[in-house]
Order: C-alpha cells, then sequence, then structure tokens
C-alpha cells in the first residue's frame, strides 16, 4: 500500500485547505470524482501529466484511512 502522507498535503493556502496532491493543486476529492465518473486511472494520468500512478493511489488510501477515523462528539 502507499503511504498517503509521501503525497497528500493539506496548506490552507492552497484550495482552501483540502488534501491535495503534494506540489500541485488537484485535490483528493478532485481524483475521486474523475474516478466516481468513470475516468480510468490511464484516462486521468493522461490528461493530468503531473500526476502519477501513485498519486492516484494515495488519494485513495487517504479517503480509506480518513473513513476508518471515527469521532465521537457529545450531543
Amino acid at each position: 500500500m502507499v503511504n498517503f502522507q509521501d503525497y497528500i498535503s493539506i496548506n490552507a493556502d492552497v484550495r482552501f485547505g483540502k488534501p491535495c496532491i503534494k506540489g500541485t493543486r488537484i485535490a483528493v476529492s478532485d481524483i475521486l470524482m474523475w474516478l466516481a465518473s468513470g475516468m480510468s486511472y490511464e484516462e486521468i494520468l493522461l490528461d493530468f501529466p503531473a500526476l502519477k500512478l501513485d498519486h492516484i493511489l494515495a488519494a485513495l488510501a487517504f479517503v480509506a484511512r480518513r473513513e476508518q477515523i471515527t469521532q465521537l462528539v457529545a450531543a
């Protein structure tokens, strides 16, 4: 599994603090939307040459990890 921390950064000055691929303005949510729309990894990589396969896998790993974290909030 790709270590997403090597590829994902969160910076308040970039895309309003959305998690992005380091060194780009491509947000994790952008990658997820492209995949959800039916784009293949290959299509994404062709359309966005700044991305590598590890970036896409890091975005997926980031979201999978975030999904595992549960926070209890007192009502």
